[in-house]
């Protein structure tokens, strides 16, 4: 948990690469590939995992792509992360219900209670938040101009 994996910072930086990038138009996964250097075979398992985790939506065609399946203010790092970790399968070490009283009693009590404590502040932390910062830092995008407002 305190060493993210490669595939859970993909994800994140897949999920802001649409957030930031994509307007209300799909984000086609050879972009996000191309704009955050994240190789092909690794994101299109975790763009898929992510729709059926209900954080993005895909869509089919030749303009077809991923859009956040909810708003930016209602998507948080909390969330991806616990799909990410669903999705990669491994059991969590400090789950397990073998060893030693100290590993039992005090050493997974308090690796579980710093888990959750980073749990919550990732749960804290929005698509919205993290648009924001790339913004103040100068990062361009051309989403704004993508927008499609209908009533």
């Amino acid at each position: 948990m305190l060493h993210p994996s490669k595939r859970l910072l993909f994800a994140i930086e897949a999920v802001l690469d649409i957030a930031y990038y994509g307007g209300s138009q799909p984000v086609q996964s050879g972009d996000i590939s191309t704009r955050q250097g994240i190789p092909r075979r690794y994101l299109e398992q975790v763009l898929q995992h992510l729709v059926r985790s209900g954080i993005l939506a895909g869509h089919r065609g030749p303009k077809g792509g991923y859009l956040l399946a909810r708003e930016k203010r209602r998507i948080n790092l909390g969330e991806i992360v616990r799909a990410v970790r669903q999705f990669e399968g491994s059991p969590d070490p400090v789950q397990t219900a073998s060893g030693s009283r100290v590993a039992l009693e005090i050493v997974r009590p308090v690796w579980r209670e710093l888990q959750q404590e980073m749990l919550s502040k990732l749960d804290d932390v929005t698509l919205e938040d993290l648009c924001q910062k790339a913004q103040a830092a100068g990062i361009q995008t051309d989403a704004l101009q993508r927008l499609d407002f209908s009533i």
